[in-house]
């Protein structure tokens, strides 16, 4: 988690746009340079990052850095799906489920600022002798949900405008609607419109 965001946060507060490789007409790209241009809010999001994901580093810390870092990449999550961006949409799900996972494993901290009766929502119990078992049940949910995301990311879309020209067309090459698929891609790489556009004209030409 904070591999994540501590480079990604140097990038911002160093005054470079994220992702500075994508091109301006893709959806995620539209939206990193409009960001760039945000001023100090750009570093802002950068200072964010870096702190929460050395917050994250610190065990007496950790808690306030995932209460930290949960809305920043959530709104990554989020934004990840709206845009159909290949960059982050296996990568920030699983984030957000990590970070999760943190909150929930130090609700023991958590549940004096929640507003519950402390006493009236048991959602974990620490035991007080830590098995040195491997967990195989726990490992196992992980693999499994990783999975589900990587099938989700592969068939959870029809179509996505992908990070470039030809990466976008590949995926329509063969199929019986290839040329309404060039055509999207060309809609979204070429001509710069947004991804809602492009994918309704697809889906009104397509066989």
């Amino acid at each position: 988690m904070a591999i994540g965001f501590i480079p990604a946060g140097i990038t911002k507060v160093a005054g470079e746009r994220f992702a500075s490789g994508l091109s301006v007409y893709h959806p995620m790209g539209q939206y990193l340079e409009a960001l760039h241009h945000t001023g100090y809010y750009y570093t802002f999001i950068g200072v964010l990052q870096i702190l929460s994901g050395l917050l994250l580093l610190i065990p007496r810390t950790v808690t306030l850095g995932a209460v930290l870092y949960f809305p920043i990449i959530l709104n990554i999550c989020i934004l990840s799906f709206a845009v159909r961006f290949d960059g982050s949409f296996v990568t920030a799900p699983l984030m957000v489920l990590a970070n999760g996972y943190v909150l929930f494993w130090n609700y023991d901290r958590l549940k004096f600022i929640l507003p519950f009766k402390r006493n009236s929502l048991h959602l974990v119990e620490k035991p007080q002798k830590y098995s040195s078992k491997f967990p195989f049940r726990f490992a196992a949910g992980v693999i499994a949900t990783i999975g589900v995301v990587i099938l989700f990311f592969i068939y959870g879309h029809q179509v996505m405008p992908k990070n470039s020209l030809s990466e976008c067309k590949k995926q329509f090459i063969g199929s019986e609607n290839e040329i309404e698929g060039i055509q999207f891609c060309e809609c979204i790489h070429q001509q710069g419109k947004s991804l809602e556009e492009c994918l309704e004209k697809f889906k009104n030409t397509k066989n």
